[in-house]
């Protein structure tokens, strides 16, 4: 509640500053203890219980320091990272932007991140039963053969993480989104699928793909995605379109996130819905900021949904706001569990 309070100072200080500001305030939240017990927001996806299906996306902790508050904050899922194989600085500042009215941001941060060696030192030490952590994983800019750093990326992060994440599709590592590709993409998949095999573990891989995608590529990519049988899509990542804007940081580049990317987000799931026959779990990201964006994107066809630049105008207590809201938009269609309502528009 003090939030609307806080933020006008807060947004006196650099994005940047301000990010690393709340993430300070995270590790000394007091601890909470995770939700349990059946509840109508529980729900099963890639044989995990999550406790509702509000996630935080990834990007907000890339270096896995402050999971623990997050879920403490009342989200169902905290998704670190995005994590590459040698630490790296990114992309020159600023490279972060908050188009105010817009409630949108644009980042060009470029996988900035102290490596995946040091973050995984932190998540051996992280109580496993607190909530469920996502890590997702990405190449280093400089890398002379990706398809090996997933591949190292997954062999540290696998036996530490509730799920994996494969990231290729930010708009801020030259040529990545390439990996979209349909050859691209099952030479990728088929090497993370045999580092799996390699260590005998059974940790969900999802994939998370760009909204900036033609019909043929979604239709590839749901293909690809069910023969190798992944266990989730996150769709979808920041987008590199301008739709009409008004902050004076609109012709800024890098991945746009937030308010305006809302409708293309939601198109997207309904094309993989359709694309996939509902045969594969779907995550919903882009633009959720209310209860009812969430439970639009439910009934659209996502099992769980993940948010992230709404926190920064929300503030702390928004996974918790949508939790309660969702439970009476439940009650209100008629559902008694929110698996039922996924892809019942």
């Amino acid at each position: 509640m003090a939030y609307p309070l806080i933020r006008p100072l807060l947004f006196k200080l650099d994005p940047e500053q301000a990010h690393t500001l709340a993430l300070r305030g995270l590790q000394i939240l007091p601890r909470k203890d995770r939700a349990i017990g059946a509840t109508p927001l529980a729900t099963r996806v890639a044989g995990l219980t999550f406790p509702n299906p509000v996630g935080m996306a990834a990007g907000f902790d890339k270096d896995a320091v402050a999971a623990r508050g997050l879920l403490g904050l009342g989200f169902g899922a905290v998704e670190v990272g995005t994590l590459t194989p040698r630490a790296q600085a990114g992309n020159p500042r600023p490279r972060l932007f908050r188009l105010v009215e817009d409630r949108a941001v644009i980042n060009r941060m470029g996988f900035n991140n102290g490596g995946v060696a040091a973050a995984a030192a932190r998540l051996r030490r992280r109580d496993r039963d607190a909530g469920i952590v996502g890590i997702n994983i990405g190449a280093n800019k400089d890398s002379g053969d990706r398809v090996s750093d997933y591949r190292e990326a997954f062999r540290i992060v696998a036996p530490l993480a509730d799920y994996v994440t494969i990231n290729v599709s930010s708009p801020n590592t030259p040529g990545l989104r390439a990996l979209q590709d349909k050859g691209s993409l099952e030479e990728l998949l088929d090497a993370v699928m045999e580092e799996r095999r390699d260590a005998s573990s059974t940790v969900p891989i999802f994939l998370k793909v760009a909204p900036d995608l033609d019909p043929v590529d979604v239709d590839d990519i749901a293909g690809v995605a069910l023969d190798r049988q992944l266990d989730a899509l996150i769709v979808s990542n920041t987008t590199i379109a301008r739709p009409s804007l008004r902050s004076r940081h609109a012709g800024e580049t890098g991945g746009l996130s937030g308010a305006p990317l809302k409708a293309a987000a939601l198109q997207r799931l309904r094309d993989f819905r359709v694309a996939t026959g509902g045969a594969l779990p779907l995550i919903g990201v882009g633009g959720i900021a209310t209860a009812e964006d969430a439970w639009q994107r439910i009934r659209a066809g996502a099992s769980l949904v993940q948010l992230y630049s709404a926190m920064v105008y929300e503030g702390p207590g928004i996974a918790r706001a949508i939790c309660e809201g969702l439970e009476q938009l439940m009650r209100r269609d008629g559902f008694t569990c929110i698996a039922d309502a996924v892809g019942s528009e």
